[in-house]
């Protein structure tokens, strides 16, 4: 406090000096992130206000489809699904409360679920149509060629493509039967590995014994390989590291594996620079090693193609005389489209075997 003296009224004057309160940096940074999270929340409800449709475009709609109450800005419904508990006992629990048919949104997707066998019908027969896509996921792009495998592909002019020659010149009676030697050959050598195994010295003390799991995944292996590449493995090669046969079975485990992850991107696009789960990283050297498997397997064909003429010995073979006159496919190159059918095939039937 000063005292100056007014020089008309002689008069004492007291001056107050105030000095601003000092702020801790951690507390200023707090304050600034709770009223960044305010203005997001503020700037989602107007957002809302704006978009949503008014009560009289509701009612020319029809009836709302009920809603779970609790749901989140960005992240939905979420927050309700714990992974301790099987998602179909959450949604059960669910269509108890809020009917036969509900809502959930899954990040920023909005996800119908249907518990009434009369509905199913309807939306997977009447209304086939509507359903019949599937989305666009992290998986689907960077380990299925951008969508390019026939499974995974959305509904459309490429779909249908890849369809009919999936019906009508791979997995057809024909095609099958034309292949029975593969499977006649590779039963006959599982045979005689089983044979070789009860007779081998460690079976002479009276053990009969045989680790059979091991002999029937190494033929169904065979099989498949041999039907879509004319490729085979001797059951030594399959268990060396660095060995083709073994990066084939390790990219297909992780495959089937990494198709089957929740991608935090895929429910919130905003948090797809941000790979904080691991998955995007191992997606791409899966997809890197798959590739090159793959890429190796169709210049041998096109090389033997080139020497011995056009034969068709595999379904590899087959893609490649199907789509001969074909640079692209709907948007996609020939290779593509020829690789990303014979991952799939090799996939699906391993996974066939787990069932």
């Amino acid at each position: 406090m000063q005292e100056n003296s007014d020089p008309i009224n002689k008069c004492p004057i007291s001056v107050y000096t105030i000095n601003p309160p000092t702020m801790d940096p951690s507390s200023y940074v707090q304050a600034s992130v709770v009223a960044g999270i305010l203005a997001l929340l503020i700037a989602y409800k107007v957002f809302r206000f704006f978009t949503s449709p008014n009560e009289s475009t509701k009612r020319k709609k029809g009836t709302k489809i009920p809603e779970p109450y609790g749901a989140l800005p960005f992240i939905g419904h979420l927050h309700l699904l714990n992974a301790r508990i099987p998602y179909f006992r959450t949604f059960s629990a669910m269509a108890e409360k809020y009917g036969p048919i509900f809502c959930v949104k899954l990040g920023c997707h909005p996800t119908i679920v249907v518990n009434s066998r009369e509905i199913a019908k309807e939306c997977l027969t009447t209304n086939d149509r509507v359903f019949a896509s599937r989305p666009n996921t992290t998986g689907g792009r960077l380990m299925g060629y951008n969508n390019a495998i026939f499974g995974l592909a959305p509904y459309g002019n490429y779909w249908r493509e890849i369809r009919k020659m999936a019906v009508l010149e791979i997995l057809s009676s024909y095609r099958l039967e034309k292949l029975k030697h593969v499977r006649d050959t590779e039963t006959f050598s599982l045979v005689k590995d089983l044979y070789s195994s009860m007779s081998s010295p460690k079976n002479v003390k009276g053990s009969t014994e045989v680790a059979i799991s091991n002999l029937l995944e190494h033929t169904t292996f065979n099989i498949i390989v041999r039907m879509i590449a004319g490729k085979r493995f001797g059951g030594d090669t399959v268990n060396q590291e660095d060995n083709e046969a073994w990066k084939l079975r390790k990219s297909i485990r992780d495959s089937t594996y990494l198709f089957g992850v929740f991608v935090v991107a895929d429910a919130i696009p905003s948090l797809s620079w941000f790979d904080f789960q691991g998955y995007v990283s191992f997606m791409k050297r899966t997809a890197k090693q798959t590739d090159l498997i793959l890429q190796k397997w169709m210049e041998e064909h096109l090389r033997d193609r080139v020497r011995d003429g056009k034969c068709e010995r595999d379904f590899m073979d087959v893609m490649i005389s199907t789509f001969e006159e074909q640079e692209e496919i709907c948007g996609y190159k020939k290779e593509t489209v020829i690789k990303a059918t014979a991952m799939v095939r090799v996939c699906f039937l391993i996974f066939l075997k787990f069932l």
